[in-house]
């Protein structure tokens, strides 16, 4: 394995993941989290963990996402602090 390239997308998994903690916005938030499964979608797939990455990508960064996106434009996107 290169670690570079695993450095690289843990690295990005770190920011997704703390980006969608930090971001106010609810919609950019539910964005973060869907860039945040995807990114572990792949380091699954780069640990040879071929099952656990499908079931990331269409749990994690599919349903899930859908599911939020849906719920954020039945509701407000921004917090009131």
């Amino acid at each position: 394995m290169i670690w570079q390239l695993d450095l690289a997308i843990l690295t990005l998994v770190v920011i997704a993941g703390i980006g969608s903690l930090m971001v106010k916005d609810l919609l950019g938030a539910a964005i973060l989290f869907g860039a945040y499964s995807f990114m572990m979608c792949l380091l699954w797939t780069i640990m040879g963990a071929v099952d656990v990455a499908f079931t990331e990508a269409s749990v994690g960064a599919g349903v899930s996402t859908v599911f939020f996106v849906a719920a954020v434009f039945r509701t407000t996107r921004r917090t009131k602090d």
